[in-house]
């Protein structure tokens, strides 16, 4: 017998293995930093929902020509900035941001006949909003009735996007939510915000746990393949930081939180289904070797040319041709801004 020194197990992995890749590359992602798990072309029928920063990929997605579920749509005559300001060609449906899974969960449920909301109809100034997408109506309508029909004619509209899509992109935004106390109705916003009035005694703040995540995103893939057999989910993590916490943390304590509690969801889910996929535009917008270029000078929401470089890497990986890169948005006014509702708390902090 001869001596031999012992093999380490990282001999001869590749070099994307190792972090001095990441240092030696410069400030441009990686281009082998995703591996789709499985084939999206243009036919595919992707249908989206997620918070803000899912509102940049479905225009990134449109834009390459691909083939986006809406069910909700508008006239292409509506300029853009008119139609999205109402919710529409935000998504595959009209229920705006989507912020945490249980908001989706809930949602499905709603469309399914299983669950009944509480305190459906927030009410400003003499106008009535839907309390599960009040941003989708700026101004309100007129009368309760009004919103219960305009949600009968959405919940319609949602389920046809939900059995129609093969492909279901969702991004993860936040575990942070507003709910009822007694029946555990979950808003998109806290009551206050945009319209309604906050009260401690019906209203609390809940901080999803990574298990509470876990049990909603396995919960959604069954309601979703329920309706349609064979529906694949590729799951993403916003990388856009918290506007506000109510947690009692530093809010960048309460981001990290958040976020990691996502992303770890993501990569449980991933490892426990073949037929989930994660696409990293949180690591690519908050990468060290970024060194911030991403961020926009509020350090919170990222710039035309991250969600440029995002949607390439995504593209590139797919296969997916886009055309001459000067025809997508590379300034914030070329930028359609995503329409979220927690940006309005940023007016309670000054």
């Amino acid at each position: 017998m001869t001596n031999s020194a012992p093999r380490s197990p990282y001999r001869g992995l590749p070099r994307r293995a190792f972090w001095k890749s990441v240092a030696d590359r410069g400030e441009g992602p990686a281009d082998d930093l995703y591996r789709p798990r499985f084939e999206i072309t243009r036919k595919t029928a992707i249908f989206t929902a997620g918070s803000c920063f899912a509102q940049h990929i479905g225009q990134s997605l449109r834009r390459a020509g691909c083939r986006i579920v809406d069910t909700e749509a508008m006239p292409d005559m509506v300029p853009e900035t008119v139609a999205r300001r109402f919710g529409y060609r935000q998504y595959s449906a009209r229920y705006g941001n989507i912020y945490t899974p249980r908001q989706l969960r809930q949602l499905l449920g709603e469309i399914d006949g299983t669950l009944t909301p509480a305190y459906p109809v927030w009410v400003r100034d003499g106008r009535f909003f839907d309390a599960l997408r009040p941003a989708v109506e700026p101004e309100g309508l007129e009368t309760p009735d009004l919103v219960a029909e305009h949600r009968r004619l959405h919940l319609a509209r949602a389920r046809s996007a939900f059995a129609r899509g093969e492909v279901f992109v969702f991004t993860l935004g936040l575990t942070e939510a507003w709910i009822h106390r007694e029946s555990g109705t979950v808003y998109p916003t806290a009551p206050g915000t945009i319209a309604g009035a906050h009260d401690p005694e019906v209203f609390a703040f809940h901080n999803f746990s990574f298990a509470e995540v876990i049990e909603d995103l396995h919960a959604i893939r069954a309601q979703l393949q329920a309706r349609q057999p064979g529906m694949r989910m590729v799951l993403t993590v916003s990388p856009v930081a918290l506007t506000a916490t109510a947690s009692d943390a530093h809010v960048e304590v309460a981001t990290s939180y958040s976020k990691a509690v996502l992303r770890a969801a993501a990569g449980q889910m991933m490892s426990e289904c073949a037929d989930v996929d994660y696409f990293p535009s949180y690591e690519i917008v908050t990468s060290r070797a970024a060194r911030g270029r991403y961020l926009s000078a509020d350090l919170r929401d990222v710039t035309p040319a991250a969600v440029e470089d995002v949607m390439q890497i995504f593209f590139a990986a797919h296969g997916i041709e886009r055309g001459d890169p000067a025809d997508h948005a590379t300034t914030l006014d070329d930028l359609d801004a995503p329409v979220c509702e927690d940006l309005l708390l940023e007016a309670f902090g000054r």
